[in-house]
């Protein structure tokens, strides 16, 4: 049976990968709007903040256009969401053939409705939620080789792009999200550093 801290953690996956995916709807904007976060510092704590700020501030269509502009925007978005790119320079690449072959080899594989690459940052948020929820063994092994490489890249390129809003505190939630999951996924590092770095969000989970 997963753990309630594992199911929390799917469920961050889960979210990010649908904020990465498309603008939030109406219950999205609300349900981040009416997140209560526990005040005790720490960069998840917050980012968490951020997110509740941002979402309070921003209206739908504000957020559609911004998802539009940094994301698609006409030919090429201010972020480009795709390992390759971050990793090589170019879409398409070594990176992306290499995912496939693992994605194949754990049994997974891209929903035909999804038009975008497999190395896109909400398909490996997916991966990893469907791992967790499995209790898979191979979390820590899909992690560092399919995200580890390039998040920060990622993040950082989120954090400059000109029209990044909202988006800029989900950067941000990804980044301290990633960073502790990198950090307890890196064997030598000990269980009880790991744990100072607690979600401290009351009711991520409707």
């Amino acid at each position: 049976m997963m753990e309630q801290a594992d199911a929390m953690r799917a469920e961050i996956y889960l979210l990010l990968a649908s904020l990465f995916r498309r603008a939030p709807n109406q219950e999205q904007k609300a349900f981040l709007a009416e997140l209560a976060v526990e005040e005790k510092g720490g960069a998840m704590s917050q980012a968490w903040q951020n997110v509740v700020d941002a979402a309070r501030q921003a209206n739908l269509n504000q957020l559609e256009e911004e998802y539009q502009t940094v994301f698609i925007g006409i030919g090429r978005g201010e972020v480009v969401p795709f390992a390759s790119w971050h990793i090589t320079g170019s879409l398409m690449e070594k990176p992306l053939a290499e995912l496939r072959q693992h994605m194949a080899e754990l049994g997974l594989s891209r929903n035909e409705a999804v038009k975008e690459p497999e190395d896109h940052i909400s398909a490996l948020c997916e991966c990893m939620a469907l791992l967790i929820t499995e209790t898979s063994d191979q979390q820590q092994v899909f992690f560092h080789r399919h995200i580890t490489p390039w998040f920060e890249k990622l993040a950082t390129q989120i954090e400059q792009a000109q029209h990044a809003y909202f988006y800029r505190s989900i950067g941000a939630l990804m980044q301290a999200f990633f960073r502790r999951e990198q950090i307890a996924m890196t064997p030598s590092m000990s269980m009880s550093k790991h744990n100072t770095h607690t979600m401290r969000v009351k009711n991520l989970v409707k």
